[in-house]
């Protein structure tokens, strides 16, 4: 049988040596047939595996030393954050000052300071007078006339003390005549009874008519004297009703001339003249808000739960934010407490007693003053009622 013919490759391996065929059947290496760009697999790809990141002990260093300054960051800032007691429900507030009208009339006059700062004092608006001139010389002619019946009433006086005086010295002679004519009787009277034949009946009549007449002139004269002092009492006390009616005159002049002086409005305090609501020739009545003042003591109304209170009290220091300037650290003071939450003093407080109860925690207002002293002066910027704070009360 003739062979099958032999191939190159059949011819190449047998012409290689023992060593050479062992080298050429090594793994990884390519067989006569085989293609050089065959596939390898994932590990002969990847070459040498790689070490588990949780086994390296740098990551375990890091995350010790991360969690260590978060532990130690958090308690730090749990210290510094407990010295201190902060509310965003707190804005500034003032005692407004609202001018309202006390009479009726019509504007005349008044002036042009929207926002713009005041002394005590300033006219800031002038009430037509409707007849209030009239009234007033009319109240000061009635005190004039009250002032002339009052001297009236003090010549009275003197006329009577006059009449009393003379009464006085008139009354003398009868008086005297009086007691003479008494005595006379009394000494006619003695001798009768020592002597009856010493006096005569005819004598002791006569002493006894005498006497009985000049009593009666003399209790008449007393009567003059009574009547002329008694003039005198209704002179004097008619003098004291002209001199309250001279008062009373005089209240009512000065009534109408406060009510002319109601006329002229004017600043009661230094302060920031805002929302005014008339013009000239607005016609205005009793009560009728004008304007309003901003004074210049300001302080900041803070609504803090009741749960920070316990440990803040009077003239611990603040830091005061205000959104409006929120880079200017103002300084402040724990000025008061009130002495009850807010809503205990609603138009329609919360009756617990009734329906289903749920607690809320409650705020309560504490007032805080700026201290100019060691910080910046609020009245150096425009800051007014009502607007939002934040204020830090340091507590330890």
């Amino acid at each position: 049988m003739t062979d099958a013919p032999t191939t190159d490759a059949q011819m190449t391996d047998e012409n290689r040596t023992p060593e050479e065929s062992s080298a050429a059947n090594r793994p990884g290496d390519t067989q006569p047939g085989e293609r050089d760009d065959a596939p390898l697999n994932d590990a002969e790809a990847d070459g040498p595996a790689k070490k588990s990141l949780f086994k390296k002990p740098v990551f375990w260093i890091v995350l010790i030393v991360l969690v260590a300054a978060i532990a130690i960051g958090g308690t730090l800032y749990y210290l510094h954050s407990r010295q201190f007691e902060s509310t965003d429900d707190a804005f500034v507030d003032a005692h407004i000052v609202r001018l309202a009208a006390q009479e009726a009339g019509t504007l005349t006059s008044i002036a042009d300071l929207d926002n713009r700062h005041v002394k005590a004092g300033t006219l800031l608006a002038v009430i037509e007078p409707t007849g209030q001139v009239d009234r007033l010389d009319e109240a000061q002619a009635n005190v004039d006339q009250a002032r002339e019946q009052y001297r009236q009433q003090l010549a009275q006086i003197d006329a009577a003390q006059a009449q009393r005086q003379q009464a006085l010295s008139e009354a003398q002679v009868p008086i005297a005549a009086a007691q003479k004519a008494a005595q006379d009787l009394q000494r006619y009277q003695n001798l009768a009874r020592l002597d009856p034949n010493a006096v005569s009946g005819q004598q002791l009549d006569a002493a006894r008519k005498e006497a009985r007449q000049t009593a009666a002139q003399a209790a008449a004269a007393r009567s003059q004297i009574d009547s002329a002092a008694a003039a005198v009492t209704v002179a004097r006390k008619q003098a004291d009703v002209a001199q309250a009616t001279i008062s009373a005159r005089q209240a009512a002049a000065a009534a109408t001339q406060t009510n002319i002086n109601n006329l002229r409005l004017t600043a009661p305090i230094a302060g920031q003249v805002v929302n005014r609501q008339v013009n000239i020739g607005s016609y205005v009545a009793p009560g009728s808000q004008l304007m309003a003042i901003i004074p210049e003591t300001m302080w900041i109304t803070a609504n803090f739960k009741e749960t920070q209170l316990e440990h803040m009290r009077v003239g611990q220091p603040v830091d005061i934010s205000i959104d409006a300037f929120p880079g200017v650290a103002f300084k402040g003071r724990v000025d008061s407490f009130q002495q009850g939450a807010g809503q205990a003093f609603a138009v329609l407080p919360p009756q617990n007693a009734t329906g289903n109860y749920v607690k809320v925690v409650q705020r309560v207002p504490v007032r805080i003053t700026f201290d100019v002293k060691n910080g910046p002066d609020p009245r150096k910027y425009p800051i007014g009622p009502g607007m939002s704070a934040i204020p830090t009360v340091k507590v330890r």
